[in-house]
C-alpha cells in the first residue's frame, strides 16, 4: 500500500512539472525580437519557428511562435506512421510540432517512393517542446513546461541581449544545377499530357528538383534572405540534427480550430512587375485566365471530395474561389474551403485521411501520384510535405512546404524543388517558365 501511495506521488508530481505555465512579456519592435529570437535558438539541436510575417485575414496565424528543447518525440518510417501519431498525441495531449513528408502517401495508399533521395528526412517527426515561445505584437508569451519554467527569466534575459550570429559559412560560389534538363522536362511533361487525353487522369503536379553538391551554406542567413525577398504568411525554419528547411511558403494545407476545418489550396502563379500599371494588368489576366480557375477548380474540387469523407454532411462549402492575392514575388490564385467535422474526431485522423494535400497531387489523386513517382527523378521528401503543430485541444495548422530550400549539412547537399499542374490546356514550354518563376527567390538567395 505504501509503495503505491508513493508510486501515484511520483506521478502526480511529474503530470504537475509537464503542465505549462504562461508568462507575458512586453515588448517593442516586434520584427527585429523576432530576430532575436530565432538567433537565440540557434543553440538547440531542434527548432521549429513559425512566421506569418504579418500577414492578416479571417485564417491569420500565429504572428510568431519558437518551439525548442525536446521532452518527447516521435520518429517514424511511412509504415503505420498515422496510427503511430494518433498514440504519441493521445498520450501527450500537449503542443507538439513538427514534419509531415510527401512520402507518407505510401501510408495512406498502397504507393512507394524509390527515386533518388539526397536529403534523407524521416517520413515523419514530432517532438513536445520544453519550451514555447509565442509573438503578438506588444507581447511575448513564454509557455514552458512547469520543470522549465525558473528558466523563463534568464532566457528572457538572454534573448534581449542576442546580438546578429555571425557568418559561419565560408562565401563560395554555388553552382545550381537542374536534376531534370529542360528538354527532358518537356518530353516528360508531354508523357503526362498522353495520359490526360487518355483519360488517366486530369491533372498532375509535376515536380522538378535544383540542387548544388559539396557546398556548405549558413542556414539561418539564407533562411533570413528567403523571408526578407519573400515575406510569406507560412514561413518556417526547421533544423532537425543535421537538416534544415528554409520555407517561404504562401500555402496552408489544412488548419483546425474546435470542429472547422480550413484547407487554402493555391493553383495558378503569374509574376509581379516594377510598375504598378503592369502588377495590376498581370493580376487581373491572372483572374480571367481560364486555364489557370479550370487548375485551381479542379483541386478545389478534390479537397471538397477529401473532406467529405470526414465532414458532417453538407457542411463542405467553398468560402472564397479563385481569389487572386500578392505575395512579394508573385501573384497567386488561392480559394479557401471550410467543413464541419464530428466533435470526437481524432485530429490525426483529419490529416490522414487527406493527406497528401491535392494541389501538391492531382486529380484523381492515386493515379497522379502514381505517374508523379515515374516521371520525376527525386524523392520529394518534405519538399511538397508539411511543417506544423498540434495544441492542447487537438487544434492544429500546417503548411505546404513549397518556396522553400532543404540543407542536409552532413552531406553538404542543398536542393530547392519547384512545380506545375499539368492539365489538358498545358503547353510544356509554359509549364517549364513557370517553374523558373518559381524558382527564382531561391536562386537568388543562394547565389
Amino acid at each position: 500500500m505504501k509503495l503505491f501511495i508513493k508510486e501515484r506521488k511520483k506521478q502526480q508530481i511529474y503530470n504537475h512539472l509537464m503542465r505549462r505555465t504562461a508568462t507575458h512579456f512586453n515588448i517593442q519592435e516586434t520584427p527585429f525580437v523576432k530576430e532575436q529570437i530565432l538567433n537565440w535558438a540557434q543553440k538547440f539541436e531542434t527548432i521549429v519557428w513559425l512566421d506569418s510575417n504579418n500577414h492578416t485575414g479571417k485564417h491569420a496565424a500565429h504572428e510568431g511562435v519558437l518551439a525548442v528543447g525536446v521532452q518527447n518525440e516521435l520518429l517514424s518510417s511511412a509504415t503505420n506512421a498515422f496510427e503511430q501519431l494518433k498514440t504519441f498525441q493521445s498520450k501527450y495531449n500537449d503542443y507538439l510540432f513538427g514534419f509531415l513528408t510527401y512520402d507518407l502517401k505510401n501510408d495512406v495508399e498502397k504507393l512507394t517512393s524509390e527515386n533518388l533521395d539526397q536529403l534523407d528526412f524521416p517520413e515523419l517527426y514530432f517532438f513536445q517542446p520544453q519550451k514555447l515561445i509565442f509573438v503578438s505584437k506588444g507581447r511575448l508569451t513564454f509557455k514552458y513546461l512547469v520543470a522549465f519554467e525558473d528558466e523563463i527569466a534568464e532566457d528572457f534575459h538572454e534573448i534581449k541581449q542576442t546580438k546578429e550570429p555571425k557568418v559561419t559559412a565560408a562565401q563560395q560560389k554555388i553552382e545550381i544545377q537542374s536534376r531534370i534538363p529542360k528538354k527532358a522536362y518537356l518530353q516528360k511533361a508531354a508523357r503526362f499530357l498522353e495520359h490526360i487525353h487518355r483519360g488517366d487522369l486530369y491533372e498532375a503536379n509535376f515536380c522538378q528538383e535544383f540542387y548544388t553538391e559539396k557546398t556548405t551554406i549558413d542556414p539561418l542567413l539564407v533562411y533570413r534572405n528567403l523571408n526578407r525577398i519573400s515575406k510569406a504568411p507560412f514561413a518556417a525554419f526547421l533544423k532537425y540534427q543535421n537538416k534544415h528547411a528554409l520555407c517561404a511558403s504562401p500555402e496552408r494545407y489544412l488548419k483546425k480550430t474546435k470542429d472547422t476545418l480550413i484547407s487554402q489550396p493555391i493553383k495558378g502563379t503569374a509574376k509581379r512587375a516594377a510598375s504598378k500599371e503592369e502588377d495590376a494588368l498581370i493580376k487581373q489576366q491572372l483572374q480571367n485566365d481560364t486555364k489557370e480557375k479550370a487548375e485551381n477548380i479542379m483541386i478545389v474540387d478534390l479537397v471538397r471530395n477529401d473532406l467529405s469523407r470526414i465532414a458532417h454532411k453538407g457542411s463542405v462549402q467553398v468560402e472564397e474561389l479563385c481569389k487572386v492575392y500578392s505575395f512579394q514575388q508573385v501573384h497567386q490564385m488561392i480559394s479557401t474551403i471550410r467543413a464541419k467535422v464530428p466533435p470526437k474526431t481524432h485530429p490525426v485522423t483529419l490529416l490522414q485521411n487527406t493527406y497528401p494535400m491535392g494541389s501538391m497531387t492531382g486529380a484523381p489523386k492515386v493515379a497522379a501520384m502514381t505517374l508523379i513517382e515515374r516521371e520525376e527523378e527525386t524523392k520529394r521528401g518534405l519538399y511538397s510535405g508539411s511543417i506544423g503543430y498540434f495544441s492542447p485541444e487537438g487544434d492544429f495548422d500546417f503548411n505546404v512546404v513549397i518556396r522553400s530550400i532543404l540543407y542536409n549539412r552532413e552531406n553538404r547537399y542543398t536542393s530547392f524543388s519547384v512545380g506545375s499542374a499539368i492539365t489538358a490546356q498545358s503547353i510544356p514550354e509554359k509549364e517549364w517558365e513557370e517553374c523558373l518563376l518559381k524558382a527564382k527567390a531561391m536562386r537568388e538567395v543562394l547565389r
